[in-house]
């Protein structure tokens, strides 16, 4: 079969089309040939290594010191169940599914096997396999930041680069629960995030939120890229603060003003979950959460997408394309 490996920490040109051995499932895994899977920023700083020091060791000793040895990235996938092992269950061949591949990746290949255990769902009814493959990383943590801030109808949430994968996901879901949102990005993507509800949006190219004298309940921070202080000033009392990319420097520091203030910063990252997937699988049969796709490529220019994705142009996702759309 093709995949794409991962043959260096280093540059897109260390992801190389490649013919490898197709997988068999054990008897509590499924085989997937897989129809479509994405490139997100987490994919890029992995591949790179462009990571906070504190995960940098830990990913070495697992992936390969010197280099990744016989990894294939790719953290979430659309596609049909190929084969199941002698154990399975819940699946069965030709059933379609998304999936999250979690520390295994492995989605950028026409087949990859995951454990029955993993968070795999049926493919929503209205949804195509590109579709589909975008949602567990940002809907799954677009749905955890929002939970862990305890969002409520009526309150003011702004969420500082919302034009991607997981922002584009959190601003449907909070107006879904009656949040005034306003949407921090550039400003080729303000016009998208107008279209899927947010009350404001704002080019942090020409306007800093975290100065312009208004205030929130909520502020996620998807990026990590705005001013800590200045930040937790832009917040109401009893405001939350969610660093969705955080560093030790943020931890810290959210540790300290959680302890000393009425407001609380919150950097837990998302786990993800079986149920969560059915949640986000049902509010989009129910025609209440779409999917935001910028482009496609196929499984030949997946170095070509990471480049895209590295330089920051995505609006919402970009998806990688093995065959059915």
């Amino acid at each position: 079969m093709q995949a794409i490996a991962w043959t260096a920490y280093g540059p897109p040109e260390a992801l190389q089309l490649q013919e490898i051995a197709k997988p068999t499932p054990t008897a509590n895994e499924v085989l997937i040939k897989v129809h479509a899977a994405t490139v997100t920023t987490g994919d890029c700083e992995l591949r790179g290594l462009k990571l906070p020091l504190v995960y940098r060791l830990p990913l070495r000793l697992y992936m390969g010191f010197s280099k990744p040895k016989g990894k294939i990235l790719g953290q979430e996938l659309a596609g049909e169940i190929e084969a199941i092992g002698s154990a399975v269950t819940r699946f069965q061949p030709g059933d379609p599914i998304f999936a999250v591949t979690m520390l295994r990746f492995g989605a950028y290949a026409e087949y990859t096997c995951l454990p029955e255990s993993y968070p795999i769902m049926a493919k929503p009814t209205n949804m195509s396999y590109a579709e589909a493959a975008t949602i567990p990383t940002g809907g799954i943590n677009a749905l955890h930041f929002l939970r862990k801030a305890n969002l409520q109808a009526g309150e003011r949430l702004l969420i500082n680069g919302a034009g991607g994968s997981i922002g584009t996901y959190a601003v449907q879901i909070a107006k879904l629960w009656g949040a005034q949102v306003t949407c921090v990005d550039s400003a080729r993507k303000l016009a998208m995030l107008r279209g899927l509800g947010a009350d404001q949006v704002i080019d942090y190219a020409q306007n800093d939120f975290t100065q312009n004298g208004e205030s929130y309940d909520v502020i996620i921070d998807v990026v990590g890229k705005s001013s800590f202080a200045r930040s937790i000033r832009a917040l109401k009392p009893k405001g939350r603060y969610v660093l969705g990319n955080p560093n030790l420097s943020g931890m810290v520091r959210g540790l300290w003003t959680t302890k000393t203030s009425d407001k609380q910063v919150i950097s837990e990252t998302a786990s993800a979950k079986t149920e969560d997937l059915r949640f986000l699988k049902e509010l989009v049969e129910a025609g209440k959460l779409k999917a935001v796709i910028d482009k496609v490529y196929g499984l030949a220019q997946t170095a070509e997408a990471h480049r895209y994705v590295e330089n920051g142009y995505k609006a919402g996702n970009v998806v990688i394309t093995l065959g059915k759309n």
